[in-house]
């Protein structure tokens, strides 16, 4: 199989978009990168530090301090901010809060979308987040849009925060994503939409393997077609 493909996964919380990307990138033998870890590790940054995320100007400036990295370690994607592993802090509800405000910062989504396409830039990646089929790489060979209900994603967020320890109501947390989702798709900057030409699936009543399969299918079906061109 060709190694050029830039495939996006877009999508809300808890659609699925991580673990669906992994394994697709597993399976292709492509390179995994999960851009809203990204973001998520600069919110806990601004958290760390005691800033507020809301406070444009000094997130501004502090990002142009901040060294991210993600780190492929067996099976598993590591994020590193300014050389500490941060990966187990990235779901905690008090980043999440924080990662909005964060986005909404012109000048990270700047830094951080230049870092995402040198990343991707020649091809043979899975990148997953919010706007990667829209802004980051709208010329993307296969652009995915996956999307859920909000009942299912809230309980998969739910089982995830449980098992790292994360005590929190299943209705404050469905609270909590629907607000997320709202200011997702009404910020000014790069708004959660589906891409023009991104493929739509609905993972509500799907198993990880059926998602992956079928994303898997799409992109061999277009390695093959560009073999034959």
């Amino acid at each position: 199989m060709s190694k050029n493909l830039i495939i996006t996964i877009d999508g809300p919380a808890g659609s699925g978009k991580s673990t669906t990307a992994k394994l697709v990138a597993r399976k292709l033998g492509y390179l995994y990168i999960d851009t809203g870890a990204m973001y998520r590790a600069m919110a806990l940054k601004t958290l760390q530090q005691g800033i507020d995320p809301k406070d444009k100007d000094v997130v501004a400036e502090l990002v142009g301090k901040t060294k991210i990295e993600l780190k492929q370690q067996k099976d598993a994607l590591r994020v590193y901010l300014d050389g500490t592993d941060v990966t187990a802090k990235l779901r905690l509800p008090e980043v999440t809060k924080a990662v909005t405000p964060v986005c909404q910062v012109s000048r990270v989504r700047q830094v951080l979308v230049e870092q995402q396409q040198r990343i991707g830039l020649n091809g043979g990646v899975v990148m997953e987040g919010r706007d990667i089929g829209t802004v980051v790489f709208p010329q993307a060979g296969l652009k995915i849009f996956l999307d859920a209900s909000l009942e299912e994603r809230a309980k998969r967020r739910h089982s995830e925060l449980k098992a790292q320890g994360v005590e929190i109501s299943p209705e404050q947390l469905k609270e909590q994503m629907a607000q997320r989702d709202r200011e997702d798709v009404d910020r000014d900057q790069a708004p959660l939409k589906k891409a023009e030409g991104a493929i739509l699936i609905d993972t509500t009543g799907l198993a990880i393997e059926q998602q992956v399969d079928k994303i898997v299918n799409l992109a061999k079906s277009l390695s093959a077609e560009g073999k034959n061109d």
